[in-house]
């Protein structure tokens, strides 16, 4: 499994359009083959910064996700959002248990 975590910064005056933006891309992906799950969460004490995550089976699923029609349309969109900073890793998960 791989999971993609971390934190995008946008103009902090462009939320709405930001939360607009990230909800249409989630719809798209998580009906994607090969992804767990996927979402971006408005941070509670950082205006503009947006929390990444993201399970996906594997690097085809991921590929595939990276190279779709509405994974172009956001990185376009995502042009006029202010974008300011990422800090986004992969991590590459050998084993998932419930934790809670």
């Amino acid at each position: 499994m791989i999971v993609i975590s971390g934190t995008i910064t946008f103009d902090a005056a462009k939320v709405d359009a930001t939360i607009e933006a990230t909800n249409t891309l989630v719809a798209a992906t998580l009906a994607e083959p090969g992804n767990v799950t996927y979402g971006f969460w408005q941070s509670s004490t950082e205006p503009g910064v947006f929390l990444v995550f993201e399970e996906w089976a594997d690097d085809d699923a991921l590929n595939a996700h990276m190279g779709s029609e509405h994974m172009a349309a956001f990185m376009g969109a995502a042009g006029d959002l202010g974008i300011s900073a990422t800090d986004i890793s992969r991590y590459d998960v050998s084993d998932k248990t419930r934790f809670m």
